[in-house]
């Protein structure tokens, strides 16, 4: 099941569990969508792999199976890509 992250990882900038601005990879490495396109240019910094949309759970299965609330973020944000 996906983690659903609450941020993108460069900027920070909240992302819900219904946002359709995240991007994922594989990986679940998450990003909003002007990071994953204007600065990574639609590849995860971290594994390489291929940055999409991020599925959106239904929300009622979000009351069974909430998203994370664990915040990732780089260190430099996505500055130095």
């Amino acid at each position: 099941m996906l983690q659903l992250r609450p941020n993108c990882e460069c900027c920070n900038r909240d992302l819900p569990a219904d946002s359709a601005d995240a991007r994922i990879c594989s990986f679940e490495c998450t990003f909003c969508c002007e990071c994953a396109e204007a600065v990574l240019h639609g590849s995860c910094p971290n594994c390489g792999g291929e940055l999409l949309a991020r599925p959106r759970r239904p929300a009622e299965k979000l009351a069974q199976h909430p998203a994370s609330s664990l915040r990732v973020l780089k260190a430099d944000g996505c500055a130095h890509i």
